[in-house]
């Protein structure tokens, strides 16, 4: 009779089957225990995650519904010179927006250029009274974040002494600046809470910066997605908060009558939604920012 070789157990728990006293029986049924346990300890696992999934969707839940307070609530906080900016500001896109006019630099209708709406708008501001200019801030590249380099309008106010000078931002494309694409539900929402146009103090722009920037790291890393070099705070930041260069505009009525030219039907740098409503635009500028 030939032999065939038997892999032999190692453990002392199989020691018996090795010596011939243990039965078929025996062997059988501790395999089966052994299969149990590890399936029980499976379905364990199995549980622990369930509770766990539960807890990150709880979690999640907790941390948007905060944010989303928290940004409703910077939102409508306001002072006498926020909201005296904002009615000039609103009345003075109004103007513009009616008027048929050429851009300053002779390329494009005013709607569509972006510098020439921040120079006739500071030119207007500035006809009013108030100290207006467009900004321009440049940063270098950093460990972190990438060289850049942002234009808006800055306001500088003077009137109450005691109070002392106040800072305020004026950006016309506001929202779309923390647009994100593939981003989730929940960020999107906040999104559709920002003005289209900001007219805010440097304090108030702060804390919607660092609320907006956590907001868009946590939808990252829900997402599973990589949180690009420029959706981080330090880098918004740099765009009203850092160095500036002011420059002072024109007082001189920057358009040319646009009835010298055929019409052409082109969208304003703004959204549609805010043209064709600007007593839209008014009251959300006033209430909401």
């Amino acid at each position: 009779m030939v032999k065939i070789p038997v892999n032999v157990p190692t453990s002392a728990e199989d020691s018996d089957f090795t010596c011939g006293t243990a039965s078929f029986s025996d062997v059988f049924f501790r395999y089966l225990e052994d299969g149990e346990t590890s399936s029980s300890g499976s379905f364990c696992n199995s549980d622990d995650e369930d509770e766990q999934n539960s807890f990150d969707l709880k979690e999640s839940k907790a941390f948007w519904n905060s944010q989303d307070e928290l940004l409703q609530t910077t939102l409508r906080r306001t002072t006498s010179v926020e909201s005296r900016l904002r009615r000039a500001t609103a009345m003075i896109l109004r103007e513009i927006s009616m008027e048929s006019t050429i851009c300053e630099c002779g390329t494009s209708p005013s709607g569509s250029c972006r510098n020439c709406w921040q120079r006739e708008i500071c030119n207007r501001l500035r006809i009013t009274g108030l100290n207006c200019a467009v900004c321009k801030s440049k940063w270098r590249s950093s460990s972190d974040i990438p060289s850049g380099e942002h234009s808006y309008l800055e306001v500088l106010d003077n009137s109450n002494s005691r109070r002392g000078e106040v800072r305020v931002v004026i950006e016309l494309n506001f929202r779309a600046e923390f647009e994100m694409a593939r981003a989730n539900e929940e960020y999107n929402k906040l999104i559709r809470r920002l003005p289209e146009v900001f007219v805010g103090k440097e304090e108030r722009l702060w804390s919607l910066i660092k609320i907006l920037c956590t907001a868009a790291k946590r939808c990252t890393k829900e997402k599973k997605m990589h949180l690009a070099p420029w959706r981080k705070q330090k880098y918004m930041q740099s765009k009203w908060v850092g160095r500036r260069e002011r420059e002072r505009a024109a007082t001189v009525p920057l358009p040319v009558s646009f009835r010298e030219r055929p019409a052409k039907s082109k969208a304003s740098m703004l959204t549609f939604d805010l043209v064709d409503n600007l007593g839209g635009l008014h009251c959300t500028a006033v209430e909401v920012v």
